[in-house]
């Protein structure tokens, strides 16, 4: 196994050592970042001299070829190598020699590393930001198709008042906005180069670290060399934000598990994103909604794993932190997986306006509205609070639902109701009349919509000098 380091040690290292010690099983996939960071790095030394300019072109060079190399598939990782930031300088030497041995000048593998997950970290919160908008999307289409689709709201599981689809809907698209707040808000935070804070103190070299950090579109570069070696912070808010998503994720899948149940047929979920039974031929399981709230706790479980590492670390850099990367790589692979696939599973689901209105009907959501048109005829609302929890009972006993009363029936329980009270509780009539901002009713919807159009059109200005590729 290649290594960086050995010329103090007399004694070969165990085998088993070496393997329970190597990362390049899993922070392999940092290759690119690796070489981006060593080229920024070649770059600033050719520029302060601490590298001749032929130096730094052959250096350069020979990146340039490794890169393409692993992009063709011609140069291969192999588990000969302890990590990746030996396998690509074992490579570069390979092709020049000393000269490739000064790439490390001024640099410790506790920046380089710190260097390469935040720039691969960075690289997927852009990507996660990019999928949120596609399901933003999604879910703005269900909103705009679904403004006269009636269906119960809840509270603790049970029918409540009614609302519309695209009410329902437009809730969910404002978790998933404040997600997208959340991975802006991190990125700015993040969004400064460790390189060139050394092991932990820093370097004699005069490195111009202002360079590097714009070389490759950071704000600045970090303000204290031992924090930039050994904070975490960013990984474990980024695996807080994924957290949020995947929470968010699950309370809809949550409900698209039951509003798939042939209790409430609410929605259709397409062939494409189910799956039967083995021995039951009628099953059409909802597994994928099922899958991705299951996945939300591996989600949460690498958020509390990273915790648990850093909390008794102390500054500077510990081997400890290594074991940041598997769990952090699996949760970024979980999310992005579970965020594709839900988006799938909204745009090809069918709803079913008419379940989801009867529903809403025989749930007695329109009993509010009842009660309100007795406050409109000069009834005090606790009185007719009691009136209509008399009628709902009456009802209940019946089995029928308060559009089903006969007038002879209402005005049993107050003279007050008269033929429009039919009117004041149809599914249209209850929703329509909710006109604050934020309500479901025409207007307020359609404001909420042009508004959540309006927000996807802005375009993320990214904290640097130039758009993150």
């Amino acid at each position: 196994m290649a290594q960086l380091w050995g010329g103090r040690f007399t004694k070969e290292t165990d085998e088993h050592v070496k393997r329970f010690n190597a990362s390049i099983s899993f922070d392999s996939r940092l290759a690119s970042q690796d070489i981006e960071g060593s080229m920024a790095h070649v770059c600033m030394l050719g520029k302060q001299g601490i590298l001749t300019k032929d130096e730094m072109k052959q250096i350069a060079s020979a990146l340039k070829d490794i890169r393409a190399g692993l992009e063709s598939g011609d140069l291969v990782i192999t588990d000969d190598y302890e990590d990746i930031h030996s396998f690509v300088e074992a490579k570069l030497i390979e092709r020049t020699g000393d000269t490739g041995k000064k790439l490390h000048t001024g640099r410790s593998r506790n920046d380089q590393v710190a260097l390469d997950m935040r720039l691969y970290t960075r690289r997927h919160v852009r990507e996660m930001d990019w999928l949120l908008i596609k399901l933003l999307e999604v879910l703005l289409s269900v909103m705009e198709n679904n403004q006269e689709t009636y269906m119960p709201g809840f509270t603790h599981l049970q029918k409540a008042q009614p609302v519309t689809l695209a009410h329902h809907t437009g809730a969910f698209f404002e978790m998933f906005r404040r997600d997208r707040d959340r991975l802006h808000d991190l990125y700015a935070r993040m969004n400064y180069c460790p390189l060139g804070a050394g092991a932990l103190a820093g370097t004699t070299y005069p490195l111009d670290r202002d360079y590097t950090a714009y070389l490759m579109r950071f704000t600045a570069p970090t303000r204290n060399s031992m924090d930039s070696v050994s904070d975490r912070d960013y990984l474990i808010e980024y695996l807080s934000a994924l957290s949020m998503i995947m929470m968010h994720l699950s309370r809809y899948c949550e409900e698209i598990i039951l509003w798939n149940s042939n209790e409430y047929q609410f929605v259709e979920i397409d062939d494409s994103y189910s799956t039967g039974s083995s021995i039951m031929p009628q099953k059409k399981n909802p597994d994928i909604a099922e899958l991705i709230r299951g996945k939300t706790g591996r989600v949460y479980g690498s958020l509390m794993s990273m915790l648990t590492t850093m909390k008794g670390l102390p500054l500077a850099y510990n081997k400890d932190m290594q074991e940041d990367k598997e769990v952090v790589f699996d949760a970024m692979d979980t999310a992005v997986n579970c965020v594709v696939l839900f988006t799938g599973m909204m745009e090809t689901m069918k709803f079913r306006p008419e379940r989801m209105e009867a529903s809403a009907k025989n749930g007695f959501t329109n009993a509010t509205d009842a009660a309100d048109y007795l406050v409109g005829h000069g009834i005090p609302f606790r009185d007719a609070h009691e009136i209509i929890g008399k009628m709902v009972l009456f009802c209940i006993n019946k089995g029928i639902g308060l559009d089903d009363m006969s007038l002879e029936e209402y005005q049993t329980f107050s003279e007050c109701f008269g033929e429009d009270i039919y009117s004041a509780i149809s599914m249209k009539n209850c929703v329509e009349r909710r006109i604050t901002k934020g309500a479901p009713g025409t207007r307020a919807m359609q404001e909420e919509i042009a508004e959540c159009h309006a927000y996807l059109e802005e375009q993320w200005q990214v904290p640097g000098h130039s758009a993150d590729k």
